[in-house]
């Protein structure tokens, strides 16, 4: 810690592990999966509770509206929890954005509740490492900061549906990100404390195809088989699949009694494009398959969905701030390094505003999404201690 300022070493010296601990242990015990919006109400009563000890106002603000396609071709409003937004000092000259998520992948029903030690050191928990150990950690650090050099300008903002996909606070994200010279978003780290570097985008899609029923046996003829034209046009896109493009045709809903020919059938298909060339790509084949399979089957076909998270590549502004991130690590005896991954998270949304992001600034942990998920105690301190640095530099113009 040789090379840190007077003013870095006073804000690393104040942040509190126990206290981030105690805050994981608190939070993880709400179960906040994206559909139990009692659980989501409880977490972001704790969140604003705890954020409006900060400077600056804490609102919840209410989800956009959401569509959903149900097995039976219906679409219905799909309903999500309230978000978190603290703005602090909105008049400062430099703005950063720091961003996470109150949602967990583990419903109300899930058998994964409680938290557990593996090892010393080790908590195993839902949501201790994505994200509810990146929160506290991220509170922290700002607590140190504000403790320290109380002129820094940010937002905050804490989602309540990132694990499905931000489709109720997209719009949302892109609004507060708007001017940011830079953001941080507090998706755990890999155990050893890699970033993930570019990303790709992905895009999900429910296409309802309505055929005509009849009878299996006594006039097949006068049928049209939603089935049989969902799985022509599942074969079709996923036959559109290259090194930079994947295509899952991952679900049909449909069908009935053997002795009737379906009229209805729904076909979920997840996306991976690359870059932005490769969703310009996936929309014509999207487009000419449906039309294709449409008229050789004589079904009418309804598309639903988008590309919800763009690609995110490492620009020269992403190249600088993960430059800074690096180097701030460096200085506190952190090794920093980041590679490519397939996963996506609202990082992607805010790289495509055109703000430089690392979107892996949380706690080191993993085996995330799944019952073994784990925690590196240590790591929420040492995480805390890199963002606080980090952030005292951007403020000082280092990415200038």
């Amino acid at each position: 810690m040789e090379k840190l300022t007077v003013t870095e070493r006073a804000a690393v010296e104040r942040l509190d592990a126990g206290a981030m601990l105690a805050r994981v242990e608190r939070w993880a015990a709400i179960n906040s999966g994206t559909r139990n919006l009692p659980g989501c109400a409880a977490m972001a009563t704790m969140l604003s509770e705890a954020f409006g000890v900060l400077p600056g106002t804490v609102r919840l603000i209410d989800p956009a509206p959401v569509q959903a396609v149900g097995a039976d071709g219906a679409v219905s409003e799909l309903s999500h929890g309230q978000h978190l937004h603290l703005s602090v000092r909105p008049d400062a000259r430099l703005r950063m954005l720091l961003t996470g998520h109150m949602d967990t992948v583990y419903p109300a029903d899930h058998p994964f509740q409680a938290m557990t030690w593996r090892e010393p050191g080790v908590l195993n928990g839902p949501g201790v490492a994505d994200m509810k150990g990146g929160l506290a950690l991220m509170l922290e650090a700002l607590l140190a900061i504000e403790a320290i050099a109380p002129h820094i300008g940010y937002d905050v903002l804490i989602n309540a549906d990132e694990e499905t996909g931000s489709l109720s606070s997209a719009a949302l994200l892109a609004e507060v990100a708007h001017g940011k010279a830079a953001a941080l978003t507090y998706e755990p780290a890999l155990p050893d404390g890699t970033l993930a570097g570019a990303r790709g985008g992905t895009g999900n899609f429910s296409i309802v195809v309505h055929g005509r029923a009849a009878h299996a046996g006594r006039n097949p003829e006068d049928g049209r088989n939603a089935i049989v034209a969902a799985g022509a046009l599942a074969v079709r896109l996923h036959g559109e699949r290259s090194p930079r493009l994947a295509v899952n045709p991952a679900r049909v809903d449909g069908g009935g009694p053997n002795n009737v020919v379906p009229d209805l059938a729904v076909l979920r298909v997840n996306f991976r494009p690359a870059d932005a060339a490769e969703i310009a790509r996936a929309r014509a084949a999207i487009d000419t398959a449906v039309a294709e399979v449409a008229t050789a089957h004589d079904v009418t076909i309804a598309v639903h969905g988008g590309f919800n998270r763009p690609p995110k590549p490492i620009d020269a502004g992403a190249a600088r701030l993960f430059g800074l991130v690096q180097a701030s690590g460096a200085d506190l005896g952190q090794a920093i390094g980041w590679r490519d991954t397939g996963g996506v998270c609202d990082g992607n949304n805010i790289a495509a505003c055109g703000v430089p992001v690392v979107d892996t600034m949380g706690a080191r942990g993993g085996a995330i999404h799944s019952m073994e998920e784990f925690l590196i105690v240590d790591s929420l301190a040492e995480r805390a201690a890199l963002s606080a640095v980090t952030m005292l530099r951007i403020a000082d113009g280092a990415l200038a």
